[in-house]
C-alpha cells in the first residue's frame, strides 16, 4: 500500500528545499502586503508532508531487507559518479526523527519569533538545514555526503549569524565558518584520495574494499585522519570546539536543531 512512498523517499529532502525556495519572495520583503507569515506556514506544510512521507515509507520497509536506488550523475572519460540512495528502516527512521524535530521547532518558532523582522528568512534557513540533514541520512555516497555537509555548513553559518546587527553574533558566525573550513578542507583531501585507492565512493562497496584492502600503514593512517577531520569540525570536537559557545547567539529553535 505504501510501496510508492519508500521508492520515492529521495523526495523528502526536496520538500524542505522547495520550502526554502518558496520562502525567498518574503525574505527580502518583495511581498509586503501579506507580511512574512505565509513563508513560515509554507515551510510548516512542507515539513509536515515530509514527516508523513517518511512515516508511510517506514511502514512500507518495516521488516524488509535494505534497498538501494542509484541516479547516474556524471559519466565522463573513466570517471563515473552516481548518487546512491539507501532505503532501510534505519535511514527512514532517521528521516522521521529529523522531520519530526524540525516540525516541532518550527511550531515553537511561531511564538518565539512572532515579532521578529527576519521571520521568513529564518524559516527558509531552517528548511535549508532540514533538507541537508535529510539528504545526509539517505545518501549512500561519500562524495555526495561531503557535498551535503557543505550545505549544512552554510546553513549553520547563516543561522548562527541570523541577528547580524549584533557584533558578537557576527563574530560567532565567522568563527564557526572558518573552523568548519579547516575540517572540510582536510576531509575533501581524504575523499579525493580515497577514489583512486578504492575505486568507489559508495559506502557499501567501501566496506567490502576495506575488509580486504592492503594499504601502506602510513597511507592508511593519513587517510583515516583526513576522513575524521570533517566530522570533528562539524561536531565541534576538541580542538575545533572554540566556536560552540558563540553559536548560542543564534535563535533558540535553530540552536536546538543544531545541537540535536
Amino acid at each position: 500500500m505504501f510501496e510508492s512512498f519508500s521508492q520515492t523517499i529521495w523526495l523528502v529532502p526536496l520538500y524542505a528545499f522547495a520550502g526554502a525556495l518558496l520562502a525567498l519572495p518574503w525574505s527580502p520583503g518583495i511581498i509586503r502586503q501579506t507580511g512574512p507569515r505565509p513563508a513560515g506556514y509554507l515551510n510548516l506544510i512542507m515539513t509536515c508532508w515530509a514527516f508523513l512521507h517518511s512515516l508511510f515509507a517506514l511502514l512500507a520497509v518495516w521488516g524488509r531487507p535494505l534497498q538501494s536506488i542509484a541516479f547516474n550523475w556524471l559519466n565522463a572519460a573513466n570517471l563515473s559518479i552516481s548518487l546512491d540512495v539507501q532505503i532501510s528502516v534505519v535511514n527512514i527512521g532517521a528521516l522521521l526523527l529529523i522531520t519530526g524535530l524540525n516540525l516541532a521547532a518550527q511550531v515553537y518558532a511561531i511564538a518565539y519569533l512572532e515579532m521578529d523582522w527576519g521571520w521568513a528568512r529564518f524559516y527558509s534557513l531552517v528548511a535549508l538545514f532540514e533538507g541537508g540533514m535529510c539528504a545526509l541520512v539517505i545518501c549512500n555516497s561519500l562524495f555526495f555526503s561531503y557535498c551535503v555537509l557543505e550545505v549544512l555548513t552554510l546553513g549553520t553559518y547563516l543561522l548562527i549569524g541570523f541577528w547580524f546587527n549584533q557584533s558578537l553574533v557576527v563574530t560567532g558566525a565567522r568563527d564557526a565558518f572558518l573552523t568548519k573550513r579547516i575540517g572540510d578542507l582536510i576531509l575533501l583531501m581524504g575523499v579525493v584520495a580515497l577514489l583512486p585507492l578504492a575505486g568507489t565512493w559508495n559506502f557499501d562497496e567501501l566496506a567490502q574494499w576495506a575488509a580486504t584492502a592492503n594499504l601502506n600503514p602510513n597511507v592508511a593512517n593519513l587517510l583515516c585522519l583526513a576522513l575524521i577531520a570533517g566530522p570533528m569540525g562539524k561536531c565541534a570536537q576538541f580542538p575545533l570546539h572554540l566556536w560552540l559557545d558563540e553559536a548560542m547567539e543564534g535563535p533558540m529553535p535553530a540552536t536546538i536543531l543544531r545541537n540535536t
